[in-house]
């Protein structure tokens, strides 16, 4: 199975729908993708919505990891929301719930950065 890639803005806030594998085969597409949405500048915040994250290893924690340091060097917040039990055991094995909320949906998430729909 490959990966999409669904992104949107909500006034400063990047959302990003992850739907299918993120893995090593798929880690570099998104990546470049998400780097370069967020360089265009009108970004401050990021949500990525896990609920179709079907499947995550190492490579994706990097990609998010990269993204959460390029956001806080822009001065915003990363937060995630609808992450499944396996990925969500990945993230808090990793440490990444440490540095980063996790929100029931996009809605919460959204309103945890003060950017409510």
């Amino acid at each position: 199975m490959n990966l999409q890639v669904e992104m949107r803005r909500h006034r400063d806030t990047l959302i990003v729908r992850l739907v299918g594998e993120l893995d090593h085969h798929t880690a570099d597409e998104v990546r470049l993708s998400l780097d370069e949405e967020i360089a265009k500048g009108t970004c401050r915040h990021l949500l990525l919505s896990l609920e179709s994250l079907q499947f995550m290893d190492s490579s994706g924690i990097g990609v998010i990891l990269g993204r959460y340091k390029l956001i806080k060097q822009k001065g915003g917040r990363m937060v995630v929301c609808g992450v499944n039990p396996p990925v969500h055991r990945l993230f808090d094995m990793s440490g990444l719930f440490k540095i980063m909320s996790v929100h029931e949906d996009e809605s919460q998430a959204l309103s945890e950065l003060g950017v409510a729909l």
